[in-house]
C-alpha cells in the first residue's frame, strides 16, 4: 500500500500523527479514537517510505495489543515484511535484549522468571534468614515495595539509602537477600527485566550503541502507563536522533498503583525539546450522549494538570445515559439482569456478550453473579481465578523450569514431594544444608554422594531415579520442537500425572485436575502450531510467564455468548454496546483508600475510563443500602454522578425503565425457581 493510500484512509489529525516521521511526537489519542489503528498505519506509512521494517521498534502493555497490532499491520503490508517489525510489550523486548546479553550481567543465558508463588517462596526464604518472623510480617506489603524500587531503579543499597522508616530499613534487607536468592538460581522477576535492561545499558554503553544503531524508529504505546524504568529505557534507546513516537491519553492513566507515573506523558514535552503534540479527539466508538458524559467527568478533575481534549462524534446523539438508584444490592443486580431481558427483546441484534457489567472492585460481582445464574443469564469474569494460576498447572510449569534452568532450586523444592516419592522434610533440609556448603545446585546435589548418604536407602534410590529422569529429559528438551509430546511423556514418566490422586484424595477432584493438566499439554500444542519454526522449551516458557490477565477469562457460558463481568481497571482497551456501572456510591467508587491518600484524580479518571466502554448505551447505578460486613448500610451517591448535569443524563428508577411486564415475568421466573428448589 503506498502512502497516499495510507492517508486516504485517515482523518487529518491522524495523518498527521501518520506521516511526521523525524523527531519526538507526542500523539494524544482520546478513548476511541483509533489509537491502534494510528500506530499500524504509522508503521505501514514507514515501511511504504522505504524505512526498513528491522529499525522500526514498538513496545505496548499487553500481549493483546501487541498481537492486535501485528496482525492489522499484516493486512496493510506484505506479511513477511510485517513479521520482520519488532513488536511486543516491554517484558518480551527486555527478555529479548537479555538473552543475547545477559552473560554480560553475570548470569547465564539459560536464566528462568519467577512467578508470583516463586516470589512468595524466595521472600519467605529471606525474612526467615534475616530472623523475621514471616508468619507475622506483611510480606506483602514487602514484595509490593521491591517492586516499587525496582520500578524506580533502585538496587538494595539505593533502597537501604531511601529507607525512612524501621520497617522499610527491614524491606531494605529483605530485598538485598532477596536478590541475592534470584541471583544464586539465575533466575529473574518480572521488575528485573526492566531493572537489569537499565544496568546493561549504562554499565556496558557499546550495548546500548548497538541497539540504538538498530532500532531509528520507536512507537511507544500507551505512553500514560509508562514507569520510571520504562521512561528511562526509552530515552536511553531514543539518544540523540529521537525518531520516537509515543501514543497515549493521561486522561486514562489509571495505573499509579503499579508505579505508572503520569507525569511521564504530562511533560513529554520538556523531557524531549521540540516534540510535536498531535491531538486526536473524534470519537468512532460512542454516540454524542455518553461522550456528552465523559467531557463533564474529566472536564471536572479535581485541579489535576491535564492535556486539554474534548471528544466528539458522528454517531449522532444516541440514547440518553442514565443514572439509576435501586433500593440495594441485590436488587441493583436484579435490574440489570432484567434489563438485558428486555433490551434483548427490543433489539434482537443484541447478543450477551455486546453487554458488560463495570465494577470498581471484585468482591462487588457476588450479587451479580447469584442475580444471573437465578435469570439463566450467562456471564463471563474477566480477572477471575486464571487458569495458569492453579496449583497443577504451576506444578506442571516447575517441573519444565527446573530442566531449563538447573539452577532453579525453587521450582525443584516445589515439585521435589509433588506427587509423594519418598524424600520426606528431613531429606529436603539435608539439601538445603549441602547446598549452603558446597555452593552446587540442588539439581546436581540429588545424585551426590555428599547428600544420599544422609537419607534412607529409599529415599536416596527415589533422589537417583528424580536425577536420572531429569538429566534424561533435559537432552530430550535440547532439540526444539514436539515439545506438547515431549511434556506429557516427562509429566507421566517423572511420575506426576499418575500421582494426582496421591496429591488431590478426592477423585474427582484429581480426575478435573489431570484434564486441567491436559488442557495445558493441549495449550502447549497450539504454541507450537502457531510459530514459524520449531520452538524450544525455553522459548515456551518465555511466553508463558508473560501470559496476562485477559489472555483467558473464565466462561460460565457454553458458546461464549455471554454478559462480561469486570473490574474498570480489566475492562481498559474494551468496549461493549451496553455498559452498566454499579456501586456509584462514596467509599466504594471513589474508593475509600483512595479518598484518605489524595488520590481522587485517578479515581476520577478511573470512572472516565468506565464512562467511554459504552458504545450506545450507558447505565450508571447507585443503591440505597449496600451490605457491608454483614450489615445493611445506608450509602452516599458517589460524587462523580453530581458531575452529570441534567442535559447530560437522565435520573430514573428501575420501574421507570423495566417495562411492568416484563418485570414481572422476571420476578415470576425467580419465585418458579426458588419453588422448584424447595420442592
Amino acid at each position: 500500500m503506498d502512502k497516499d493510500t495510507i492517508l486516504k484512509q485517515l482523518n487529518p489529525e491522524q495523518g498527521e500523527a501518520v506521516s511526521t516521521l523525524r523527531g519526538p511526537v507526542l500523539v494524544l489519542a482520546g478513548a476511541g479514537t483509533g489509537k491502534t489503528r494510528v500506530i499500524t498505519f504509522r508503521i505501514a506509512y514507514m515501511l511504504s517510505s522505504g524505512i526498513p521494517p528491522e529499525s522500526i521498534l514498538g513496545m505496548t502493555f499487553t500481549n493483546k495489543a501487541a498481537r492486535e497490532m501485528r496482525e492489522r499491520l499484516a493486512q496493510l503490508v506484505d506479511p513477511a515484511v510485517a513479521g520482520r517489525v519488532t513488536l511486543g510489550t516491554f517484558h518480551s523486548f527486555c527478555i529479548r535484549v537479555l538473552r543475547r546479553e545477559i552473560t554480560h550481567l553475570g548470569y547465564l543465558p539459560g536464566f528462568t522468571i519467577a512467578d508470583d508463588s516463586d516470589q512468595q517462596g524466595l521472600l519467605k526464604q529471606a525474612a526467615g534468614t534475616l530472623g523475621c518472623n514471616y508468619e507475622g510480617f506483611p510480606l506483602a506489603e514487602v514484595h509490593a515495595m521491591i517492586s516499587r524500587w525496582k520500578s524506580r531503579l533502585l538496587e538494595p543499597r539505593d533502597a537501604r539509602r531511601a529507607a525512612e522508616s524501621e520497617f522499610e530499613s527491614t524491606a531494605a534487607q529483605i530485598y538485598e537477600e532477596y536478590q541475592s536468592l534470584l541471583e544464586l538460581q539465575n533466575t529473574l522477576d518480572f521488575d528485573d527485566m526492566l531493572l537489569l535492561v537499565y544496568r546493561l545499558f549504562t554499565e556496558f554503553p557499546d550495548v546500548l550503541e548497538r541497539y540504538r544503531g538498530t532500532y531509528h524508529y520507536l512507537l511507544i504505546d500507551e505512553y500514560q502507563d509508562t514507569n520510571a524504568a520504562q521512561f528511562t529505557i526509552v530515552k536511553m534507546l531514543a539518544g540523540d536522533t529521537c525518531n520516537l513516537c509515543v501514543v497515549g491519553d493521561d486522561d486514562q492513566s489509571i495505573y499509579s498503583w503499579r508505579g505508572a507515573d503520569i507525569s511521564n506523558i504530562l511533560d513529554f514535552p520538556e523531557h524531549f525539546p521540540g516534540a510535536k503534540v498531535i491531538k486526536l479527539e473524534q470519537n468512532y466508538r460512542s454516540t454524542s450522549s455518553i461522550l456528552d458524559a465523559a467531557n463533564a467527568v474529566i472536564g471536572a478533575g479535581a485541579g489535576g494538570k491535564r492535556h486539554a481534549k474534548k471528544l466528539w462524534s458522528q454517531l449522532g446523539e444516541g440514547e440518553a445515559v442514565r443514572i439509576v438508584k435501586t433500593a440495594n444490592g441485590e436488587a441493583e443486580a436484579d435490574f440489570i439482569a432484567g434489563m438485558i431481558h428486555q433490551l434483548q427483546g427490543e433489539h434482537p441484534e443484541l447478543g450477551y456478550k455486546d453487554f458488560a457489567v463495570l465494577y470498581r472492585s471484585n468482591h462487588l460481582s457476588r450479587e451479580l453473579e447469584m442475580a444471573f445464574r437465578r435469570s439463566r443469564v450467562p456471564y463471563r469474569l474477566v480477572g477471575g481465578q486464571e487458569f495458569y494460576k492453579r496449583r497443577e498447572i504451576k506444578d506442571a510449569v516447575a517441573y519444565l523450569k527446573i530442566l531449563v534452568n538447573p539452577h532453579d532450586d525453587q521450582s525443584l523444592l516445589r515439585i521435589l514431594g509433588t506427587p509423594p516419592r519418598g524424600l520426606a522434610q528431613k531429606a529436603v533440609e539435608q539439601l538445603k544444608i549441602c547446598r549452603k556448603t558446597m555452593h552446587k545446585p540442588m539439581t546436581e546435589l540429588l545424585s551426590a554422594d555428599e547428600f544420599l548418604r544422609h537419607l534412607t536407602p529409599r529415599a536416596a534410590e527415589a533422589a537417583r531415579e528424580l536425577a536420572g529422569i531429569l538429566h534424561r529429559y533435559r537432552g530430550e528438551f535440547a532439540e526444539p520442537g514436539q515439545l506438547a509430546m515431549k511434556i506429557n511423556a516427562y509429566l507421566k514418566d517423572v511420575g506426576y500425572l499418575d500421582g494426582l490422586q496421591r496429591i488431590y484424595k478426592d477423585l474427582n477432584d484429581a480426575l478435573k485436575r489431570r484434564e486441567n493438566v491436559d488442557e495445558f499439554i493441549n495449550g502447549v500444542s497450539q504454541f507450537e502450531g502457531r510459530q514459524s519454526e520449531s520452538p524450544t522449551l525455553g522459548s515456551y516458557l518465555e511466553n508463558f510467564a508473560l501470559l496476562e490477565e485477559n489472555d483467558r477469562v473464565e466462561d460460565d457460558s457454553e458458546n461464549g455468548d455471554a454478559v462480561t463481568f469486570s473490574t474498570v481497571h480489566a475492562a481498559k482497551g474494551l468496549e461493549f454496546p451496553v455498559v452498566f456501572v454499579v456501586a456509584l456510591e462514596r467509599g466504594i467508587f471513589p474508593h475509600e483508600r483512595a479518598l484518605e491518600e489524595g488520590s481522587a484524580d485517578e479515581e476520577l479518571r478511573l470512572f472516565y475510563v468506565a464512562v467511554t466502554r459504552a458504545r450506545k448505551q450507558l447505565y450508571l447505578l447507585r443503591a440505597a443500602e449496600r451490605l457491608q460486613r454483614g450489615f445493611s448500610r445506608a450509602t452516599t451517591a458517589s460524587p462523580f454522578l453530581e458531575l452529570l448535569p441534567e442535559g447530560v443524563a437522565e435520573r430514573a428508577l428501575p420501574d421507570d425503565l423495566l417495562k411492568a411486564a416484563d418485570l414481572n415475568d422476571v420476578r415470576k421466573a425467580f419465585a418458579d425457581i426458588f419453588k422448584m428448589l424447595g420442592d
